[in-house]
């Protein structure tokens, strides 16, 4: 069987503000009317002994990974969840020691030809028939015991992603090559040099191998990793729908992409060329690049005035946004940040979100509107003493039962029905009626109906920040006394060390 492992950690800080750390572009749809996680499973539909996908990501993705599967009604085999981002071999380790575990305990014979096909969760491949005859001769290669890398055919001298430079032929039939080395991201003339070659791929960052037999490569190649990981995943714990690893044995872990610690060493590496419209969806510029565009070059969305505009991306997404006399241009608006930024800089736009972490500003990590495992909030207004929020909860979904320190609640219901508990009392609301919560009280709102549930909660009180819950009860697992599964900047632990190391890791895994 094909087992797809979809990584699916990353910020995207480069897409910014549109993508932002509690929600990045992996969950957003940015190319289509689906996420791009989303897009990322459909996209398997079709291939040949396909097993249910595995998924790592990191705690605050992990209700975004279960609602945007089962939105398309995909059954995953597993969610395992990162407490800590260390790059992608600690990843793809864990998933590989999940798949053995699975398999020792199994009656399958067959289970022991199980290969993973290890994916991004925020790449565009718009041939999928070239992808999956690439997957294909994957699954033939991969089954002799080779590491098999994918190498994006280029079409340009790009700069911004690491390539794989081949060697002799591995098979002919399969048109695989033994890998040569895989080197850094080079400056434009070296890029030129190898395009003109022919014999370098970009680094797509996608692979497929048996899970034992990248074991065994990270035990003899990265031993550190593989220990730290097989310790952790033996002191994982299962949660919900949830693979937790050990926290401590994970953090232990050195931070290594799959291509360092593995593939860069190994004499069992091969390329698959792969030819299949790719894009890994890292910048403005590449969205931009993916996208239709006018007579005039552009690519406009949402509701977008303009007078002599060319070669640019205009995003509006809460207003109107006019743009005039410029080209090569890059303008995102959202509800509560606006990026105007020259084309050919929007690698740099991460610059921009360091700036804001440092500064411990809520626009790196959350929109306006916040998704939760229930639903959603959005502010609509605050100040010093009092704040409104419109909150959504979906058809059959409850918060926890909670209680604030600092502030008082009142809740008017706008549309659907509100099953409350405030203190000893339980009671149903209907559209226009309210109910206030008095500071201190213990209480609960939850759907009950077939439809969801609006309403608008006014707060006052000395300190309305998202941190003050003390949580009783929680259908969704969370801890009891912390801050809205990291609702709060202040819970974050945003120093700027770790801002960094975050952001690195966070980065892109491709080169």
């Amino acid at each position: 069987m094909i087992i797809p492992v979809i990584l699916s950690g990353g910020s995207g800080s480069r897409l910014w503000p549109m993508s932002r750390e509690l929600n990045p572009k992996q969950f957003l749809s940015l190319c289509g009317e689906q996420s791009m996680l989303q897009e990322t499973v459909a996209r398997l539909e079709g291939i040949e002994d396909l097993a249910a996908p595995i998924v790592v990501c990191n705690e605050e993705h992990r209700f975004l990974v279960a609602q945007q599967m089962r939105d398309i009604g995909v059954d995953v085999d597993k969610i395992i969840l990162e407490p800590i981002g260390r790059n992608t071999a600690p990843a793809i380790c864990a998933a590989a020691e999940y798949i053995q575990e699975k398999d020792t305990g199994s009656d399958n014979s067959s289970s022991g030809n199980d290969v993973m096909l290890i994916l991004a969760a925020d790449h565009v491949i718009q041939d999928k028939d070239a992808f999956h005859q690439a997957v294909a001769s994957g699954y033939r290669i991969a089954q002799q015991g080779q590491l098999i890398t994918f190498g994006i055919v280029p079409d340009k001298a790009e700069t911004g992603y690491g390539y794989i430079k081949r060697a002799d032929l591995f098979n002919q039939e399969e048109d695989v090559y033994r890998v040569e080395k895989f080197v850094e991201k080079p400056d434009l003339d070296t890029a030129q040099r190898y395009l003109d070659s022919g014999e370098y791929y970009w680094n797509s960052g996608m692979f497929m191998f048996q899970a034992d037999a990248i074991l065994q490569e990270l035990e003899t190649l990265s031993e550190e990793i593989y220990k730290a990981v097989k310790t952790s995943v033996a002191e994982g714990t299962k949660d919900l729908d949830f693979c937790r690893l050990g926290i401590d044995a994970f953090t232990a872990s050195p931070s290594d992409s799959i291509d360092y610690a593995v593939m860069e060493k190994t004499d069992k590496a091969v390329v698959i060329p792969l030819d299949a419209d790719w894009n890994d969806v890292g910048s403005w510029s590449a969205l931009w690049e993916i996208n239709a565009h006018d007579a005039d070059g552009n690519v406009l969305q949402g509701d977008v005035l303009k007078y002599q505009l060319t070669n640019s991306y205009i995003h509006a997404e809460e207003r109107m946004v006019a743009v005039i006399g410029m080209d090569n241009c890059v303008v995102v608006e959202t509800a509560d940040a606006v990026l105007v930024a020259d084309k050919s800089h929007s690698q740099d736009v991460k610059k921009i979100v360091n700036q804001l972490k440092k500064s411990r500003r809520e626009e790196a990590l959350l929109h306006q509107r916040v998704f939760r495992p229930w639903g959603s909030y959005e502010t609509l207004e605050e100040t010093e003493r009092f704040k409104v929020k419109r909150i959504i909860v979906n058809q059959g979904a409850k918060l926890s039962l909670q209680m604030h320190h600092h502030r008082a609640e009142h809740w008017v219901v706008v549309k659907g029905t509100a099953k409350i508990v405030c203190g000893e009392k339980e009671f149903i609301m209907t559209e226009d009626q309210s109910n206030y919560i008095p500071l201190g009280t213990l209480h609960r709102l939850e759907n009950p109906g077939v439809i969801p549930l609006e309403i608008i909660e006014i707060q006052t009180g000395s300190y309305l920040g998202e941190d003050d819950i003390v949580r009783f009860d929680d259908h969704y697992g969370r801890v009891e006394s912390t801050c809205l599964d990291n609702e709060s900047l202040d819970n974050q632990s945003l120093d700027d060390k770790n801002l960094e190391e975050k952001s690195a890791e966070n980065d892109d895994n491709n080169n």
